[in-house]
């Protein structure tokens, strides 16, 4: 979707370090970050939210899964635990239409949350 700002950096029209990119996913560092470690994980193809999936995505969404776990033991989260939080719609605080989980950690993180 041209309009939407992950499709944008994950372009390369918006530049920003990707942490990590395969054909289905990208990982880059939140840029209001709120936790020592704050992640976003992506798919590459736009999808607004879970009502927009199709059986299709089923490996896209798995695969997205596969990363986080790659991911927070890179960034040496993956034993101490790490919080994975997907935000859909406006009173959730979804600000980017377009799925993506976050990975938080690095820290005690409180409950619950918001």
């Amino acid at each position: 979707m041209s309009g939407c700002v992950f499709c944008k950096i994950i372009s390369g029209e918006i530049k920003t370090e990707l942490v990590y990119q395969d054909e289905f996913v990208a990982c880059f560092k939140d840029i209001k970050p709120s936790a020592p470690v704050h992640l976003l994980v992506v798919p590459v193809k736009h999808i607004p939210t879970p009502a927009d999936l199709t059986d299709q995505d089923r490996e896209i969404i798995g695969r997205m899964f596969q990363v986080v776990a790659k991911l927070t033991e890179q960034m040496g989260i993956g034993k101490s635990g790490y919080r994975m939080v997907t935000n859909i719609g406006s009173d959730a605080g979804q600000e980017v239409p377009h799925i993506h989980i976050h990975i938080l950690g690095g820290r005690g993180l409180g409950w619950p949350p918001g």
